[in-house]
């Protein structure tokens, strides 16, 4: 399982926000460029960034910040979410370097969409689900839809989507632990691997991920936690590798 740091970009700074809530936010750093290096000297093999301004106003607005990060690490698998919702941006982040891109919002409204962007972009897909009590979430998470995320999920089976990233809204950015029985049940239900997003505090949490032994399980976003000191990186990476032995 892969240990992937997030950074939250609003306003070209490194931020986090609790349970979504842009007016809620913490600035960590204005040089996100200069945080990626500090995840990847830390032993990260992947970062997850987000376009927050994006994720609300329906395209790019940090793409320069995602580019000059890919520019910097070319062998460093990146996935960026946020604002993505035309090919066009996904040709855009493809081209500056960026390895996977995640649809979220686009995923729920226009679940089509999905399969013309893994059409287009075969390995690149990534969608983003955010959920509230299980149901998905929207635009930047200010619209909760009716529908179900495993019911979504089964949906993208047949497009060739890498990964989905589920996020549980009310743990994010709470430091409360992820919600693990939701994550191994959306894994067990369907043949896309699962990231799991939202809540994880430290390397207990990590462990409870582990403990449901469920194979579909990835990966495990981390933002506040390791920003605020509560989880190591490399120490959480590692305990992730000498469990999988």
């Amino acid at each position: 399982m892969l240990i992937i740091p997030a950074i939250d970009l609003k306003d070209g700074a490194c931020v986090r926000l609790r349970q979504g809530r842009m007016e809620d936010s913490t600035v960590f750093s204005d040089d996100p460029v200069s945080m990626a290096a500090k995840w990847v000297e830390g032993g990260c093999r992947r970062l997850h960034l987000v376009d927050l301004n994006g994720a609300f106003e329906g395209q790019p607005v940090n793409g320069d910040v995602v580019t000059a990060i890919a520019k910097r690490y070319p062998n460093l698998p990146i996935q960026i979410g946020g604002g993505i919702r035309s090919l066009e941006t996904i040709e855009h982040y493809v081209k500056a370097g960026v390895s996977y891109v995640i649809i979220g919002t686009k995923a729920v409204k226009e679940p089509e969409f999905v399969a013309e962007a893994c059409r287009a972009f075969p390995g690149k897909v990534i969608v983003g689900l955010d959920a509230k009590d299980g149901f998905v979430a929207t635009d930047g998470w200010a619209e909760v839809s009716s529908v179900q995320v495993i019911d979504l999920a089964k949906r993208f089976e047949a497009d060739g989507v890498s990964a989905i990233v589920y996020t549980d809204i009310a743990k994010d950015g709470m430091m409360q632990g992820c919600n693990v029985p939701f994550t191994a049940a959306l894994a067990a239900a369907t043949k896309i691997p699962v990231i799991a997003s939202g809540g994880i505090h430290n390397l207990g949490d990590i462990k409870a991920l582990l403990d449901a032994k469920a194979p579909g399980i990835i990966g495990a976003i981390t933002g506040r936690a390791i920003y605020e000191g509560t989880l190591d990186v490399a120490e959480a990476q590692a305990f992730c590798d000498q469990y999988s032995v």
